[in-house]
């Protein structure tokens, strides 16, 4: 049996957190019924191809909650669910009688994770995944990021408060409801940086001659070569009595960033070639 077989899932969850975090709930077994505004999830107008990779297996109904049809409708979803997910500002959920006081009243069984951005008093500030990273300090103007990390990890900590609220309620601790902040998953996720673990000279930050990016004859290749054992074998694949940057950065030219890859894996070495667009799917 999958762990979640028989829990309902509702989700009012749109653009990119809500949805992967469903998507893992749908995957551990879940029932997922999802409600979208009349115009849709604008992630299915951005990526067509991922929106329907990520709703898989859910139940999609669109429905105008401005309207005393689509709360009765609503209101019966919420009635036969075990978890609700909500991804907006909590004014918005207090107008629709979604908050958590109104909705433990009428569905005390129900327990609620909420996407919020920022946690109160600022909850009225607006964001999005740019601006949460902006503000923890992990981008690095000009360049955009190239990944939603507030985003991604925002929708994994929706998962285990999902699956920490219905394991209480399980063990008769009754009903709860969590906030999950867009924002502190990105000051998390800044936390190796905020340690000086990856700022500039850092263990990870290019203060180790293991654990650096190095020009190839043709491309970049990543070399992480952090533990002793691994460092022993670098040296020794490369016969080099001491691994230092400057040797290195003169070794990695006399192969191209795909052939030092294969070399690595030949010699259980982590390296592995920069790749501009990442692969479909991870070896």
């Amino acid at each position: 049996m999958s762990p979640l077989d028989g829990v309902r899932v509702l989700t009012l969850a749109i653009n990119l957190p809500g949805p992967v975090a469903v998507a893992r709930l749908r995957g551990l077994g879940a029932a997922v019924v999802k409600v979208e505004p009349p115009a849709g999830d604008p992630l299915a107008h951005f990526l067509p191809r991922w929106y329907e990779l990520l709703h898989q297996g859910l139940t999609v109904l669109r429905l105008d909650l401005k309207a005393d049809e689509g709360r009765r409708q609503l209101e019966e979803l919420l009635g036969r669910s075990d978890l609700f997910v909500a991804a907006m500002r909590l004014a918005a959920l207090e107008r629709l009688g979604l908050d958590w006081a109104a909705l433990h009243r009428r569905h005390p069984r129900l327990c609620v994770a909420a996407v919020v951005g920022y946690r109160p008093p600022h909850e009225d500030l607006p964001g999005h995944d740019l601006t949460y990273q902006a503000r923890a300090g992990l981008l690095g103007a000009p360049h955009l990021p190239r990944a939603c990390v507030a985003d991604l990890a925002g929708a994994q900590e929706v998962v285990s408060a999902a699956l920490a609220l219905l394991l209480a309620r399980e063990r008769r601790q009754g009903s709860g409801r969590v906030e999950v902040s867009l924002a502190r998953a990105a000051e998390w996720c800044a936390e190796p940086l905020r340690r000086g673990l990856t700022a500039p000279g850092g263990v990870l930050g290019g203060g180790h001659p293991g654990y650096q990016l190095y020009r190839a004859r043709e491309g970049w290749v990543a070399v992480a070569a952090l533990e002793p054992h691994f460092q022993k074998r670098l040296a020794e694949g490369l016969g080099l009595p001491c691994l230092s940057q400057e040797q290195l950065e003169r070794a990695f030219t006399a192969r191209t960033a795909q052939e030092w890859e294969v070399w690595g894996a030949e010699r259980d070495i982590p390296i592995a070639a920069v790749r501009d667009v990442p692969p479909p799917r991870e070896p």
